[in-house]
């Protein structure tokens, strides 16, 4: 049933939202950066599989690959748009593609870059029952905490998504992405 809505869903919101939004943020990152528009990195999934979350690029240059750096030891490299396009969510927009892919849920545990996911389990063993989910484009930690900048914050996420887990239902993952819409309105993210 829940695979069923996140297609569902994700068509709705491809057809009637992607297809002129991505034009048009494209063409102003490529304006704005001289960067290609799509940022691709690798996360963790369900099971442990690894797979690449697309995003809009809200960063100039390129993330150091063997070095992975928290977004709070990054701030120097946030666009103006890019903040723009996080205080909306608008960055996550593209893991709707994701979605339809199979690779990740609409609502479920934050996904990963294995780095900081072996961290969490490290200091949270239980966190790893969350591997057993398919990861979300939002969850409730996003929408009760928001983008993680340090370790310490990504463990506060990491409770609220553990959370999720011990109240998994169609309901649930309903009113999450209603309080999601709410945050994205407002312009909550940060």
């Amino acid at each position: 049933m829940k695979r069923i809505f996140d297609i569902l869903f994700s068509f709705l919101i491809l057809i009637t939202v992607l297809v002129w939004l991505v034009p048009i943020v494209a063409l102003l990152i490529f304006i704005t950066t001289g960067e290609r528009p799509f940022f691709f990195q690798e996360r963790v999934g369900e099971s442990g599989r690894l797979f690449h979350i697309y995003k809009f690029r809200t960063m100039k240059g390129v993330p150091p690959v063997n070095d992975p750096l928290l977004s709070a030891e990054e701030t120097n490299r946030i666009t103006k748009l890019g903040s723009i396009l996080r205080k909306y969510r608008i960055d996550e927009f593209p893991q709707f593609v994701n979605v339809l892919k199979g690779d990740m849920s609409i609502v479920g545990p934050r996904p990963e870059r294995q780095i900081f996911l072996d961290n969490i389990i490290r200091e949270m063993p239980n966190y790893a029952e969350l591997q057993k989910l398919k990861p979300g484009i939002t969850s409730l930690g996003q929408i009760r905490f928001g983008y993680a900048d340090t370790f310490a914050q990504m463990k506060i996420r990491a409770r609220y998504d553990l959370v999720y887990l011990d109240n998994l239902s169609l309901w649930t993952d309903i009113k999450i992405i209603l309080l999601t819409v709410i945050v994205v309105i407002k312009g909550k993210g940060k």
